[in-house]
């Protein structure tokens, strides 16, 4: 259908289809061009659809394990299951950079970290606000834009009629908000907090017939998993079993597994497993709290557990908090899914959960995320639209983070900018493959030294095979995902591979090239990284 979008002295008539993809026009702003534009919307047999809506719902660290519409064995999300069974779950959606700040500037800008500035999270950059983001040009097409939760870039939000954000990380139990006009202390649990704000703004938009794009953005399931008042108890029966690769000891890869320090077993802190309770509880919230937790911790140091029955103890713990944070998340998911089809918007409102990278689950006795890995690399990302993409639908296809900003632009009529380095995902949205898609993918981290001590790489992934190179310390892994999915075994190397590895380099070149990736020339310190969690059972820092 016929779309007039005009924009400083042009105008351009799209048509989009599923066959033939966009199609631009432009002329310069005539007497002329413009009855050529009210010729072609009379033509029309009927008025164009309305922009649709955007929501766009982020959590921060969910493992796609921890979603039941990804499989998982250890949790129910039926609020978020609801999207997948009523729209189009992505199975092979991967990040950029799995680091948070990152991930959410490559939202923003539909770039890569190297050109948006934003590499990662520990040396004082702030994100560029002056630069182009999508939420800037939906609302210089009309939309009513705004972001709630968590912001997590260091800057003031920019393209946005409307922001109330967490400062910094924030904290799990009574939040300090920003907004345009001021901070303010909300009491109560962040991630409740958030939707109610979320709820706030949908209801008393400023003009009800604008399109509007809403950023979502919850807190949970970041560390340290601080569980709701109301799922304070949720998981408490429930024994979970190690993963198989939870003892992995690193053998037969490079050297930079070994040296991280994300490790259930040892690095872990007294906040993470909850010895601590929070500080900034109300007397109230702390009751609930030590009401919970101190018969169980109790009952910990009566036990003197040891060895792998201690570890056994931890990953517990660390899977129910996490879990029950995560079940908040969908709890609070399920309110505005409620509130959308009540109000009527249901039905013209594209609806997106997603999360700003993946995360451990115990798989190689790891918590946290970083590494080009699979668990990590993959982040869940399910759409609905109703009238639009099919229910019900698996998407195969190589998609990511990347392609969030081109694809909520060409949902909503605009031409995507040429220095996006994403691709729209339309295509693949309505009919559930699109055969131009990607066929492989460039990742590259950046955060060393850093916390978790996970060495700089970059690196390239195929449907089969991955490839990653450890620029600091020369060092590379190579794995074929088919016949080792949990990737325990580098053939980098081998003679059978060389091949399939000499043709991985040079495709990680171009991609480079493509990419207009510079050397990462940063030094890098010799200083040793450390653990957090040296006597835990004792510690009290936040």
């Amino acid at each position: 259908m016929p779309y007039l979008v005009i924009q400083s002295q042009k105008f351009a008539l799209e048509k989009t289809s599923p066959n033939d993809g966009q199609k631009m026009i432009k002329t310069k702003s005539t007497p002329y061009s413009w009855l050529l534009a009210l010729l072609a919307l009379a033509a029309c047999s009927s008025d164009p659809a309305p922009p649709p809506n955007i929501l766009f719902i982020f959590a921060d660290d969910h493992a796609s394990a921890a979603i039941s519409a990804y499989g998982s064995t250890v949790n129910k999300t039926p609020n978020i299951d609801r999207l997948a069974t009523e729209g189009m779950l992505f199975e092979n959606c991967l990040v950029t950079n799995s680091l948070c700040g990152p991930s959410r500037a490559t939202v923003l800008t539909g770039k890569y970290s190297h050109l948006n500035g934003f590499l990662d999270n520990e040396s004082g950059v702030v994100f560029d606000g002056s630069q182009q983001t999508f939420p800037k040009l939906l609302q210089g097409a009309g939309y009513e834009t705004a972001v709630i939760g968590k912001w997590h870039l260091g800057s003031t939000p920019t393209g946005f009629d409307h922001f109330k954000v967490l400062i910094g990380q924030g904290p799990y139990y009574n939040p300090p908000i920003g907004s345009i006009t001021d901070t303010t202390v909300v009491e109560g649990y962040t991630t409740d907090i958030i939707t109610d704000l979320a709820l706030d703004w949908l209801k008393g938009r400023k003009d009800p017939n604008k399109p509007f794009m809403l950023m979502y953005q919850h807190k949970a399931p970041h560390r340290n998993w601080q569980p709701g008042p109301d799922h304070l108890d949720s998981f408490e029966d429930q024994e979970f079993e190690l993963p198989p690769t939870f003892y992995d000891d690193y053998s037969n890869r490079s050297s930079a597994a070994a040296q991280s320090n994300m490790r259930i077993d040892r690095n872990l802190n007294a906040n993470d497993l909850k010895i601590t309770p929070p500080r900034n509880l109300t007397p109230e919230q702390l009751a609930r709290w030590n009401a919970a937790y101190e018969p169980r911790n109790e009952a910990l140091k009566a036990a003197g557990l040891t060895g792998k029955e201690l570890d056994q103890w931890k990953y517990n713990r660390y899977m129910r908090d996490y879990l029950r944070a995560v079940q908040s998340v969908d709890d609070n998911v399920g309110r505005v899914l409620d509130y959308l089809d009540e109000s009527g918007l249901a039905e013209n409102t594209i609806v997106v959960y997603s999360s700003d990278q993946g995360w451990y689950l115990g798989e190689h006795g790891w918590f946290d995320k970083r590494w080009m890995y699979e668990q990590s690399l993959h982040t869940p990302f399910i759409v609905r639209w109703p009238g639009t993409v099919p229910a019900g639908l698996r998407n195969a296809d190589i998609v990511s983070n990347l392609d969030f900003a081109p694809t909520f632009l060409e949902l909503a009529g605009l031409p995507v900018p040429d220095d996006m380095q994403g691709q729209s995902l339309l295509a693949s949205l309505r009919s559930g493959h699109d055969p131009n898609m990607r066929a492989d993918f460039y990742y590259q981290y950046y955060e060393f030294p850093g916390s978790h001590c996970v060495r700089r790489h970059y690196g390239v992934r195929t449907d089969r095979y991955k490839l990653i190179y450890f620029y600091g310390i020369d060092e590379w892994e190579l794995f074929d995902l088919q016949t080792d999915p949990d990737e325990l075994h580098s053939v980098y190397g081998q003679p059978e591979m060389a091949e399939i590895e000499a043709g991985l380099k040079v495709r990680l070149g171009e991609l480079r090239v493509q990419y207009q990736v510079p050397e990462d020339t940063r030094p890098i310190p010799e200083e040793a990284c450390t653990s957090d969690a040296e006597g835990w059972m004792g510690y009290d820092s936040e």
